[in-house]
């Protein structure tokens, strides 16, 4: 709190004022996380926060100065509560344990919110596109969030350990971010089950005990019917999942092909279109995955590892990503809804890949519908680990970040030099 907060708190008649100073900041911070989450920390406004809380924007204003400032205290409030819950998780004897421990905190506040007793996280997609110097402060605290989750595995034994012990966090932590877009789909009493098969994914994998890493890769390419507009979408792609829906301004994509404005608008006629075309153009990409491994046929386990490294693969390389779900918080609410309505169409057939493979024998027997939005989160994430990816052999990296799911969170064949190149 600074010192005019504290002054506030003060005048308000001490500590019970500075109470009800917290409470009414508290009840902005959670609607400012609801904003945020429908329609972007850009999109956020004052007004609109005011609303929810039943209060004016001058009200608002006496707490948060500026729009910025507001957005980045409701990031902060999520950086702040998941270290509480990760540094709970740590107490545990040993990671499996911790991790488990880690998802029944965040399953036990989502069956808060369902029940109308907590607020939801603010996301924190929009957290590179703020500006300094809040920017960095926020990318610092995410980082500490992303070491101590890493942490949960324990001191690495050497520099592969410590990779793998990287993507591991990675995943666990973008699952938990992606499980409030489908969890809905579950009664809340169902809550408890929804935990246990997730848990049994994380810990287990997909793949059965006698099942190899033998991927092999697909080839999406394919020519474009539109070579500028589809450059168009590649460019918009790249710079939204960077800096999330409201930071990729047209002009900024325009000034990263080096046209104009005008030359965006003879494309497409909207920026909402323009995202639109890119989810597009990301799940087409990911069915033609899905078709190709199909029509190669092998064992089901096979398809669904050379689906899973292709797209890995295609997000490490950068070159034509898929876009991140950062840009659905700006979306109209219609439009929202058909793209993850889309994504859900794409899991389901990872959940029929899978359960095929239940019944061959080359999967083990898993919730298909869990461990597929599970692999949803997985391939969606992986452009995040373009650096970390870097830093080894492209194969290598495909490899040890799939293996986080397929094989499970506990499994370390992926750190021995002698099981990849």
């Amino acid at each position: 709190m600074d010192q005019r907060q504290e002054a506030a708190g003060t005048a308000a008649g001490g500590e019970t004022g500075t109470r009800r100073f917290r409470a009414k900041r508290d009840a902005i911070l959670a609607a400012a996380a609801e904003a945020i989450n429908e329609q972007s920390a850009k999109g956020m406004t004052f007004a609109d926060v005011a609303r929810r809380v039943g209060l004016n924007t001058t009200s608002v204003t006496y707490y948060f100065r500026r729009k910025e400032d507001l957005a980045a205290a409701a990031f902060e409030n999520t950086l702040e509560r998941l270290t509480e819950m990760v540094a709970d998780a740590a107490t545990r004897p040993d990671p499996r344990t911790r991790v488990a421990r880690y998802l029944s905190l965040y399953m036990a506040r989502l069956q808060r919110i369902a029940a109308g007793e907590d607020s939801a996280f603010a996301v924190l997609s929009d957290l590179r596109a703020t500006e300094e110097p809040i920017k960095s402060r926020l990318l610092a605290g995410w980082q500490r969030v992303f070491r101590e989750t890493r942490a949960l595995w324990g001191e690495p034994t050497s520099r592969a350990q410590k990779d793998l012990n990287g993507a591991r966090a990675h995943v666990i932590l973008e699952n938990t971010f992606w499980l409030p877009i489908w969890i809905n789909r579950y009664d809340p009493d169902q809550y408890g089950r929804v935990e246990a098969r997730l848990m049994d994914v994380f810990a287990h994998g997909i793949a059965a005990p006698s099942a190899e890493w033998a991927p092999r890769l697909l080839d999406l390419s394919h020519d474009e019917a539109e070579p500028g507009r589809a450059a168009f979408l590649l460019a918009a792609t790249r710079l939204i999942n960077t800096l999330g829906y409201r930071g990729a301004s047209v002009q900024r994509i325009a000034s990263e092909l080096n046209v104009t404005k005008g030359s965006f608008y003879h494309h497409l006629d909207a920026k909402d279109e323009l995202v639109l075309a890119c989810y597009r153009r990301s799940f087409d990409t990911i069915s033609a995955a899905q078709a190709l491994a199909d029509e190669r046929g092998g064992s089901h386990w096979q398809r669904l590892a050379s689906t899973i490294a292709t797209l890995i693969d295609v997000q490490f390389a950068e070159s034509a990503p898929l876009l991140r779900t950062t840009a659905l918080a700006g979306l109209p609410p219609g439009e929202r809804e058909a793209m993850v309505d889309r994504s859900n169409r794409i899991a389901r057939r990872y959940a029929g890949t899978i359960m095929d493979g239940v019944a061959e024998g080359s999967c083990r027997p898993v919730d298909a519908l869990i461990a597929a939005q599970t692999l949803t989160s997985l391939q969606n994430a992986a452009f995040d680990m373009r650096k970390w990816a870097s830093a080894m052999p492209r194969e290598r990296a495909v490899a040890m970040y799939a293996s986080t799911l397929l094989f499970g969170l506990f499994d370390d064949r992926m750190a021995a030099s002698s099981v990849l190149p």
